[in-house]
């Protein structure tokens, strides 16, 4: 077998997938109707469902989740008796923050430095192309050698489970040998990476409320209570001195084994400027992929511009935890919980609203389609083996389906590597990362099927 048919087809089809992902960018896909219509959502999917219909898929469909989204089914017959492979993206987004700090627009897809940028460019609209390339240069080398199932998320970034609800309800829907997850990311520009681990989440909304409302600073300040006093009192709770998360009875010491992330390149990487520590203890791996981190996501209080000389009478906040695998994203969400309000001070009045949760994961790779992987790797990546290495991001279906399919095989690959900036201002992807991934997966299905039929 050689890839250099493959690799070509790729590589000419360059062009219509930066076409087509500037299509999927335009739409402002955040599953939030309280940020950007729901109209915008529903036209990602239907384009979604049109890219797949127009591949020649069977039973494709919007599939209304339980948590008020999308997500979009097709399915494509392969050869008789062999496998089915499930293809995993999803078209929703992270906002984009502060758009002024963009250079430019945020869903316009837009090139430069070599890189293509735009929300969601790599996280995750760019994981669908991925797919459709694959799979188009497949049919243009002989043809898809599996039947291919493909479901693309409509939320997966809010963390409200529609999906995960959705697969529980039908388990039927989703069934496959093999499930490929293509949200994650190689840990650098260049070098083949699976992903062995995610950490889980839980997401937290908590309310102080002190006064029946604002008070004058200057007549009641220094005995009457500032809400946002009490909540920037609660929130530095969570953290020790050197930036380790402590939340009261959970886990914080676990190790990670595996490749290693230098302190000079997760600088880089992360953008951290010079003179300003790093925080926590542990190698940076142990930080990131194998220790819960706390992460305040929104605070609600008056901006500074127009800001009155006032004590605040309430104040909200939203927290995230990140979860290791080995530790339960449940139990750390009634300890969350159980901390915040444990430690409210001057008897603040506390409510605490879970909004998100998912289960960490750990995926087997030494099964047999890794190899399948492994060698597709070493063919589109020229001269590098592939790696494996751990994520501090969440996939919460990835649970789900490994709990409904106990005997399918889960490999998580993606275009989200350090420079992507996911979820920042400025978000990309690489096209060339773009290209041997699609390279890679064409390969791989190819290889599994093969390997299916010795």
């Amino acid at each position: 077998m050689t890839a250099r048919p493959i690799s070509e087809t790729v590589a000419s089809l360059m062009p219509r997938a930066k076409a087509e992902l500037t299509e999927l960018v335009a739409f402002r896909s955040v599953a939030d109707p309280a940020q950007f219509p729901k109209s915008e959502c529903e036209g990602a999917a239907r384009w979604v469902a049109d890219a797949l219909l127009a591949e020649d898929f069977q039973d494709v469909a919007l599939l209304d989740t339980p948590d008020g989204t999308q997500s979009v089914y097709g399915y494509l017959p392969g050869p008789a008796g062999a496998p089915t492979v499930l293809l995993y993206a999803h078209y929703d987004v992270q906002p984009p923050l502060d758009e002024s700090a963009w250079l430019s627009p945020p869903f316009e897809l837009t090139e430069r430095d070599g890189r293509w940028f735009g929300r969601g460019a790599a996280d995750c609209k760019g994981g669908f192309i991925m797919h459709l390339l694959a799979l188009r240069a497949l049919k243009a080398n002989g043809g898809v050698p599996v039947s291919v199932k493909v479901i693309v998320e409509g939320s997966e970034e809010q963390g409200t489970g529609g999906l995960e609800q959705y697969a529980e309800a039908h388990p039927e829907l989703l069934t496959a040998d093999t499930i490929v997850i293509g949200d994650t990311g190689n840990f650098r520009v260049g070098l083949p990476t699976v992903t062995a681990t995610l950490r889980g989440m839980t997401m937290l909304r908590v309310k102080l409320d002190t006064l029946e409302g604002n008070l004058h600073s200057g007549q009641f300040g220094g005995a009457a209570p500032d809400a946002l006093a009490a909540m920037i009192e609660l929130l530095a709770s969570l953290r020790a001195a050197d930036g380790t998360t402590t939340v009261d009875g959970l886990t914080t010491d676990t190790e990670w084994d595996g490749l290693q992330y230098p302190e000079e390149e997760f600088r880089k990487d992360a953008k951290v400027l010079d003179g300003v520590e790093l925080i926590g203890s542990g190698t940076v791996a142990d930080r990131i992929w194998a220790r819960p981190a706390v992460t305040v996501i929104g605070i609600d209080c008056p901006p500074v511009v127009g800001a009155t000389p006032s004590l605040q009478a309430s104040a909200r906040a939203q927290i995230s935890l990140r979860v290791p695998p080995g530790q339960d994203a449940a139990e750390a969400t009634k300890l969350l919980t159980a901390h915040l309000e444990s430690h409210a001070p001057w008897g603040a009045r506390i409510a605490v609203e879970q909004v998100g949760q998912g289960q960490p994961f750990r995926a087997d790779i030494t099964s047999p389609a890794y190899t399948s992987m492994a060698d597709a790797m070493r063919v589109a990546y020229p001269g590098e083996e592939m790696q494996s290495s751990g994520m501090g991001g969440s996939i919460p279906l990835c649970n789900t389906l490994a709990s409904l399919y106990p005997d399918a095989e889960i490999l998580l690959i993606g275009l989200s590597e350090p420079e992507a900036q996911i979820h920042a201002v400025n978000e990309s992807v690489s096209p060339e990362e773009l290209e041997r991934l699609s390279v890679a997966e064409a390969l791989f299905l190819r290889n599994y099927a093969e390997s299916k039929n010795v």
